[in-house]
């Protein structure tokens, strides 16, 4: 069983940084490939993919946060980080992050096809 444990939300001012973090357990690293992601849900909207890292180093974004966004993974301290920079109104959401394992390297962004998730930041940027 895989525990996920977000940090780091808040509030800020549009063009303002905020860096996410998530503190992974529970999980054998030599037995699986990990894809992680970091998701993103708004009030009234779907759950979308915002960011997603494999164990290979692979990153895939959306296209709404490219250039902007940033994910990365501390393997010794087994944390996943999301460095957030030019923050819009926009990226307002609850931030979610999420694993998935498989025997095989992974890379994807579609919510559906992740079983461990955390229990969210709130991210709030105002004009």
């Amino acid at each position: 069983q895989v525990q996920l444990v977000e940090s780091g939300g808040g509030s800020v001012q549009a063009g303002g940084s905020l860096r996410l973090s998530c503190a992974a357990s529970g999980y054998a690293v030599s037995t699986y490939y990990i894809n992680w992601g970091w998701f993103r849900q708004a009030p009234g909207r779907e759950r979308e993919g915002v960011a997603a890292i494999d164990s290979d180093g692979r990153t895939a974004y959306a296209d709404s946060v490219k250039g902007r966004f940033t994910i990365s993974k501390d393997n010794a301290k087994n944390t996943l980080y999301l460095q957030m920079n030019s923050l819009k109104p926009e990226d307002t959401a609850m931030y979610y992050c999420a694993a998935e394992l498989r025997l095989r390297p992974w890379l994807g962004l579609n919510p559906d096809e992740f079983n461990y998730w955390g229990q969210g930041a709130q991210v709030t940027v105002s004009d």
